[in-house]
Protein backbone atom coordinates (compact mmCIF):
# COMPACT_ATOMS: atom_id res chain seq x y z
CA UNK A 1 0.00 0.00 0.00
CA UNK A 2 2.87 2.35 0.74
CA UNK A 3 4.33 1.95 -2.74
CA UNK A 4 0.83 2.33 -4.24
CA UNK A 5 0.32 5.57 -2.35
CA UNK A 6 3.76 6.85 -3.34
CA UNK A 7 3.00 5.89 -6.95
CA UNK A 8 -0.15 8.02 -6.92
CA UNK A 9 1.81 10.93 -5.44
CA UNK A 10 4.45 10.58 -8.15
CA UNK A 11 2.13 10.26 -11.13
CA UNK A 12 -0.63 12.68 -10.12
CA UNK A 13 0.81 15.19 -7.68
CA UNK A 14 4.37 15.45 -8.92
CA UNK A 15 4.26 14.61 -12.62
CA UNK A 16 0.95 16.38 -13.24
CA UNK A 17 -0.11 18.92 -10.60
CA UNK A 18 3.34 20.23 -9.68
CA UNK A 19 4.47 20.17 -13.31
CA UNK A 20 1.51 22.38 -14.26
CA UNK A 21 2.44 24.78 -11.48
CA UNK A 22 6.07 24.87 -12.58
CA UNK A 23 5.33 25.19 -16.30
CA UNK A 24 2.35 27.55 -16.25
CA UNK A 25 1.73 29.23 -12.89
CA UNK A 26 5.12 29.92 -11.36
CA UNK A 27 6.44 31.69 -14.47
CA UNK A 28 3.43 34.04 -14.32
CA UNK A 29 4.35 35.05 -10.79
CA UNK A 30 7.96 35.63 -11.87
CA UNK A 31 6.82 37.80 -14.80
CA UNK A 32 4.55 39.81 -12.51
CA UNK A 33 7.22 40.08 -9.81
CA UNK A 34 4.72 38.77 -7.24
CA UNK A 35 5.26 36.17 -4.52
CA UNK A 36 8.66 35.37 -6.00
CA UNK A 37 10.11 34.26 -2.65
CA UNK A 38 7.14 31.98 -1.99
CA UNK A 39 7.37 30.43 -5.46
CA UNK A 40 11.09 29.79 -4.95
CA UNK A 41 10.35 27.89 -1.73
CA UNK A 42 7.54 25.92 -3.37
CA UNK A 43 9.88 24.83 -6.18
CA UNK A 44 12.51 23.67 -3.69
CA UNK A 45 9.79 21.78 -1.83
CA UNK A 46 8.62 20.11 -5.05
CA UNK A 47 12.14 18.77 -5.57
CA UNK A 48 12.44 17.70 -1.94
CA UNK A 49 9.10 15.89 -2.21
CA UNK A 50 10.29 14.08 -5.34
CA UNK A 51 13.38 12.86 -3.50
CA UNK A 52 11.25 11.54 -0.64
CA UNK A 53 8.84 9.86 -3.04
CA UNK A 54 11.70 8.24 -4.94
CA UNK A 55 13.09 6.93 -1.65
CA UNK A 56 9.70 5.49 -0.72
CA UNK A 57 9.22 3.86 -4.12
CA UNK A 58 12.70 2.33 -3.98
CA UNK A 59 12.40 1.08 -0.40
CA UNK A 60 8.74 0.26 0.31
CA UNK A 61 9.27 -3.47 -0.15
CA UNK A 62 8.05 -6.28 2.07
CA UNK A 63 11.58 -7.34 3.07
CA UNK A 64 12.43 -3.77 4.10
CA UNK A 65 9.32 -3.51 6.24
CA UNK A 66 10.63 -6.43 8.33
CA UNK A 67 13.82 -4.51 9.15
CA UNK A 68 13.33 -2.11 12.10
CA UNK A 69 15.94 0.36 10.80
CA UNK A 70 14.32 0.48 7.36
CA UNK A 71 10.88 0.92 8.95
CA UNK A 72 12.27 3.83 10.94
CA UNK A 73 13.77 5.32 7.79
CA UNK A 74 10.52 4.95 5.89
CA UNK A 75 8.57 6.45 8.79
CA UNK A 76 10.98 9.38 8.99
CA UNK A 77 10.58 10.06 5.26
CA UNK A 78 6.79 9.87 5.54
CA UNK A 79 6.82 12.24 8.50
CA UNK A 80 9.05 14.71 6.64
CA UNK A 81 6.79 14.50 3.58
CA UNK A 82 3.64 15.25 5.61
CA UNK A 83 5.36 17.95 7.65
CA UNK A 84 6.39 19.77 4.47
CA UNK A 85 3.31 19.27 2.30
CA UNK A 86 0.64 20.26 4.84
CA UNK A 87 1.80 23.89 5.04
CA UNK A 88 2.87 23.78 1.38
CA UNK A 89 -0.66 22.94 0.20
CA UNK A 90 -2.20 25.38 2.68
CA UNK A 91 -0.01 28.22 1.41
CA UNK A 92 -0.89 27.42 -2.19
CA UNK A 93 -4.60 27.40 -1.34
CA UNK A 94 -4.63 30.56 0.79
CA UNK A 95 -1.98 32.74 -0.84
CA UNK A 96 -0.73 31.54 -4.23
CA UNK A 97 -3.91 30.44 -6.00
CA UNK A 98 -5.98 33.47 -4.90
CA UNK A 99 -3.15 35.77 -6.04
CA UNK A 100 -3.10 34.06 -9.44
CA UNK A 101 -6.47 35.66 -10.20
CA UNK A 102 -4.90 39.10 -9.67
CA UNK A 103 -2.19 38.54 -12.28
CA UNK A 104 -4.06 36.50 -14.89
CA UNK A 105 -7.05 38.06 -16.69
CA UNK A 106 -10.35 36.15 -16.28
CA UNK A 107 -10.47 34.96 -19.89
CA UNK A 108 -6.91 33.68 -19.77
CA UNK A 109 -7.61 32.03 -16.41
CA UNK A 110 -10.51 30.16 -18.02
CA UNK A 111 -8.31 29.13 -20.97
CA UNK A 112 -5.63 27.93 -18.58
CA UNK A 113 -8.17 25.70 -16.82
CA UNK A 114 -9.26 24.23 -20.13
CA UNK A 115 -5.64 23.58 -21.12
CA UNK A 116 -5.05 21.83 -17.79
CA UNK A 117 -8.06 19.59 -18.41
CA UNK A 118 -6.70 18.72 -21.87
CA UNK A 119 -3.32 17.85 -20.36
CA UNK A 120 -5.04 15.76 -17.68
CA UNK A 121 -6.93 13.79 -20.31
CA UNK A 122 -3.75 13.26 -22.37
CA UNK A 123 -1.87 12.02 -19.31
CA UNK A 124 -4.57 9.93 -17.60
CA UNK A 125 -7.21 9.28 -20.26
CA UNK A 126 -10.91 9.97 -20.16
CA UNK A 127 -12.14 10.51 -16.59
CA UNK A 128 -8.51 10.40 -15.44
CA UNK A 129 -9.08 12.40 -12.28
CA UNK A 130 -11.96 10.15 -11.31
CA UNK A 131 -9.73 7.10 -11.82
CA UNK A 132 -7.09 8.56 -9.50
CA UNK A 133 -9.75 9.37 -6.90
CA UNK A 134 -10.98 5.75 -7.12
CA UNK A 135 -7.39 4.51 -6.57
CA UNK A 136 -7.10 6.70 -3.48
CA UNK A 137 -10.49 5.49 -2.22
CA UNK A 138 -9.34 1.89 -2.65
CA UNK A 139 -6.20 2.53 -0.62
CA UNK A 140 -8.21 4.32 2.07
CA UNK A 141 -10.60 1.38 2.29
CA UNK A 142 -7.73 -1.11 2.50
CA UNK A 143 -6.22 0.94 5.33
CA UNK A 144 -9.57 1.33 7.12
CA UNK A 145 -9.50 5.13 6.91
CA UNK A 146 -12.32 5.69 4.43
CA UNK A 147 -14.80 6.90 7.06
CA UNK A 148 -14.08 10.60 7.60
CA UNK A 149 -16.19 10.66 10.78
CA UNK A 150 -13.64 8.50 12.63
CA UNK A 151 -11.23 11.44 12.66
CA UNK A 152 -13.61 13.76 14.52
CA UNK A 153 -12.35 14.47 18.04
CA UNK A 154 -14.64 13.27 20.81
CA UNK A 155 -15.49 16.05 23.23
Amino acid sequence: MLSGSAGIIKKFVQEYHEKLEEDFLFPRFAQAGKLVDLVAVLIVQHWAGRKVTDFLLANAKAENLKDPKMRQGLAAHLHAFCRMYRPHAAREDTVLFPALRTIVPAREFQEMGEKFEDIEQEKFGKNGFEKIVAEVAGLEKALGIEDLAQFTPKS
